[in-house]
């Protein structure tokens, strides 16, 4: 039977190394780092994950700042909102919640964040450092896989890695990482032939592609570690029934009209892995806990 990472444990331990840091943090310096959240328009998603991350931040002590501007704001407004926040010797760390609106450049808007504020690890500075291996701010989901893998006492050294997906928020990211592990890596994607036959030889298999269940069991090597980031809600009756099928808990809860999420590898694939982690409470909680690690870390560099 296949192991479960059970992302939340982890997540729980690691955010108990860095609320003790964050104490410690404030002993010498007197105050705590604070991570400044910016909100553009009214969607009703994004604004759960930018309560979610104010949250976090509370329980183990970083100090946090919201600013909400509405959905008709302009791209200057939001910038030099950013700027202001560049300046700012109160704030360490500054997240954009995206998607943006379609009047705002998201690159520009990124690029205008400073690379010392960048907690999300997508400026292209932290990319250019990550590329040569001395990043200190690296894109949340990517490290949060790596730590994973790593407090699951799994050996990336000499394995042979496939990361289904190239988004420069985590595939591009996830690959760099898993070669500084000394990981053979091979990135697929939407025109990657023979698709199966590549993934299927991976010892790691990282779905990070946002098609739910499109990994069936062909895919996955037997004795493989599957490493699912994808996360969908599910919105049609027969989505539901062709990955969980109608006698299932996740049915029963569709047609109670409870929130049913599927991931990039479908269920059945998990009986022939080694190890594995669920969707939900594999990756995600993860994510929230290095934006939290890079803000404190964001903090740490620029007292010295």
């Amino acid at each position: 039977m296949a192991g479960i990472i059970d992302g939340k444990r982890l997540a729980d331990s690691i955010r108990q190394e860095i609320a003790a840091s964050v104490n410690e943090f404030y002993k010498t310096y007197g105050e705590r780092p604070c991570l400044a959240a910016v909100l553009v328009g009214e969607d009703p998603a994004s604004q759960v994950y930018v309560r979610n991350k104010v949250r976090a931040c509370e329980q183990i002590g970083i100090r946090s700042e919201s600013y909400h501007l509405s959905a008709g704001a302009t791209e200057a407004e939001l910038l030099d909102r950013i700027e202001h926040l560049n300046s700012s010797n109160n704030v360490d760390g500054i997240l954009l919640q995206l998607p943006l609106p379609a009047s705002i450049s998201k690159m520009k808007a990124l690029d205008t964040i400073s690379p010392a504020k960048d907690v999300d690890g997508l400026h292209p500075i932290n990319v250019g450092l990550l590329v040569q291996g001395r990043a200190e701010l690296i894109a949340c989901t990517p490290s949060g896989v790596i730590e994973a893998l790593r407090r699951s006492q799994v050996s990336m050294t000499g394995k042979s890695a496939v990361v289904v997906g190239r988004s420069d928020l985590v595939g591009k990211p996830l690959a760099l990482l898993l070669m500084q592990e000394n990981a053979t890596v091979t990135v697929c994607h939407s025109r990657t032939q023979n698709l199966q036959h590549v993934v299927s030889s991976g010892d790691i298999v990282i779905a990070a592609m946002g098609k739910p269940a499109f990994l069936g069991p062909d895919f996955i090597k037997e004795g493989a570690i599957v490493v699912d980031v994808g996360t969908t809600v599910l919105k049609e009756e027969s989505e539901v029934s062709r990955i969980f099928g109608t006698s299932s808990r996740k049915w029963e809860d569709f047609q109670q009209g409870k929130t049913v999420l599927a991931g990039d590898v479908h269920p059945a694939a998990y009986e022939r892995a080694s190890m594995y982690t669920p969707v939900p409470g594999g990756v995600g909680p993860l994510t929230i806990t290095m934006l939290l690690k890079n803000t404190l870390r964001a903090a740490q560099l620029r007292r010295r």
